[in-house]
């Protein structure tokens, strides 16, 4: 019989034969909290083998998984994330939309914020207004390519604005065709947000928060010092700080948020693509570079981040290895298409962030991983 036993105050296997190899694998996997039981860096270890009766060799992690179930950590569950809510199914970045995402069950909301000219924290992803999903207040779309500036407006102003549902006839209207619009939804504050989620009765779900903020158009938005600042109050004063982490493609707010509240985790935005990389320059990567460091995850290790948000087109399984074995997290953005899911998931990344939790919920089920509950209103 094989059994999981404490030795010593040292948890061992016993089994009639159990390699060191496979005694190492087995307590990797129960005490690495980097690295879940569906990562492949864990399954690579449990090459060992175990000998049991009427059975034969198998594989030790066949024997394990059953037993160390019973030893899961919170922090090993898979983080299903809702971009700016539910973007594919409800107005993104609005009280809708998130209230859609916890109806499915995420176990985080992900989101984007910036500050107002009477310095209120809102929600919102663009710098500028975007005409592609805002009218005025007589129902006309805004003209142009971009509106005003979000901290050019107070929030009275913003919130006479309707971000109900996406400009018909454009190619953004066809990408989320499934996006259910609702007129007459406005732009959020933070803090109203988590007062709704109060509301509902979500007292475990997650935000994950980002900084909206570029270090080459410093006039645009508030100071990374006054962003970070105010942001951190709406926090404290709501009660989440246990609940929250910070993310930026601007790593000086990140900087901030460490040194200011180091108990939030804070999770490193990086894209790389062929028309945007923030990687590239030390303004966006609060002067880390990556000549310095032997890639990406180790940037991320040296500046103190505790996850890596990767767009989903720059990772690779051996990345996704790299940054575990550092100790980070590993949670790609923005990944909706199914066969992007099952991938990264058999590469076994911590957590994913996605526009449609229904779609990420179907591939988590058929894996047989564990799902958050669904919050009704």
């Amino acid at each position: 019989m094989v059994k999981l036993m404490l030795v010593d105050g040292v948890a061992r296997i016993h089994a009639p034969i159990v390699t060191p190899a496979g005694q190492n694998a087995a307590m990797t996997m129960l005490t690495h909290p980097a690295m879940p039981p569906h990562s492949p860096a864990i399954r690579s270890l449990f090459d060992s083998c175990v000998r049991t009766p009427n059975m034969g060799w198998r594989p030790i992690w066949l024997v394990i998984l059953t037993t160390v179930s019973l030893f899961a950590q919170p922090a090993a569950a898979f983080d299903l994330q809702g971009h700016r809510g539910a973007r594919g199914l409800a107005p993104e970045n609005t009280l809708p939309a998130f209230e859609r995402a916890l109806a499915i069950g995420v176990s985080t909301l992900e989101l984007d914020v910036g500050l107002s000219a009477d310095g209120v924290v809102v929600i919102a992803h663009d710098l500028h207004l975007n005409p592609l999903i805002t009218r005025d207040a007589a129902g006309q779309w805004l003209i142009g390519s971009k509106g005003p500036l979000i901290r050019s407006l107070r929030l009275a102003q913003l919130q006479t604005y309707d971000v109900g549902r996406i400009q018909p006839g454009t190619p953004y209207a066809s990408t989320f065709g499934s996006q259910q619009p609702l007129d007459g939804t406005r732009i959020p504050t933070l803090a109203a947000l988590f007062e709704r989620v109060k509301l509902l009765g979500g007292n475990g779900m997650r935000f994950n928060i980002e900084t909206k903020i570029n270090p080459e158009q410093p006039g645009d938005t508030a100071s990374p010092e006054q962003m970070t600042e105010a942001l951190l109050k709406v926090v404290r004063d709501a009660g989440m700080l246990q609940r929250v982490s910070i993310q930026s493609f601007d790593w000086r707010t990140l900087q901030i948020v460490q040194r200011l509240e180091p108990s939030i985790p804070t999770v490193y935005l990086s894209i790389q693509t062929a028309n945007s990389n923030n990687i590239a320059s030390g303004a966006w990567t609060a002067g880390f570079k990556l000549a310095e460091h032997a890639g990406v995850p180790a940037m991320v290790k040296a500046a103190g981040g505790a996850v890596w948000a990767p767009n989903g087109g720059a990772v690779t399984q051996a990345l996704v290895q790299q940054a575990q074995a550092l100790g980070l997290k590993v949670i790609p953005w923005t990944i909706n298409q199914v066969a992007d899911m099952e991938r990264l998931i058999a590469w076994g990344v911590d957590g994913l962030i996605t526009d449609y939790p229904d779609r990420l919920r179907e591939v988590m089920h058929q894996r047989q991983i564990a799902l958050p509950a669904p919050l009704k209103p």
